[in-house]
């Protein structure tokens, strides 16, 4: 079978009304994890940070449902591509400008935190600002 330019091996089989294929992977192709993941270091995580990093999956889970998801990226290229065949090369849309101004992440997480559990804004004045760091 061919798949994203090259031939590759896979295996058929019956599933429902059609047939599944799985790729099969030859030996040199199947690397083992410890080669890759050996480097890296045992890290110990904070708890404030554990704590607000629960907070927000606990926040932003939910049920997916793929019928109301949109592939933007294919609507896009299949505009383009229509687009062209009608002989009209659409204007791109501008570059995003870079930001104007730092933000400190950490501390407007903690700001969206403490009105999630508080229900109300902290005042402007409470936290102190981390200076930017001056370039070398």
């Amino acid at each position: 079978m061919l798949l994203s330019k090259r031939e590759r091996v896979i295996a058929l089989e019956a599933y429902d009304k059609g047939l599944l294929g799985t790729t099969l992977r030859y030996p040199y192709e199947v690397r083992r994890a410890e080669d890759y993941f050996c480097d890296l270091p045992e890290l110990t995580i904070a708890p404030d940070m554990l704590t607000l990093a629960e907070h927000i999956l606990e926040r932003k889970a939910g049920k997916f449902n793929p019928a109301t998801f949109r592939n933007r990226y294919e609507e896009a290229l299949l505009a383009h591509l229509k687009a062209k065949q009608a002989g009209t090369v659409p204007v791109g849309k501008p570059a995003f400008a870079a930001p104007q101004r730092v933000v400190n992440l950490m501390e407007a997480l903690r700001r969206s935190v403490a009105v999630d559990t508080q229900g109300t804004a902290p005042r402007k004045g409470g936290a102190a600002a981390v200076p930017a760091r001056k370039r070398a």
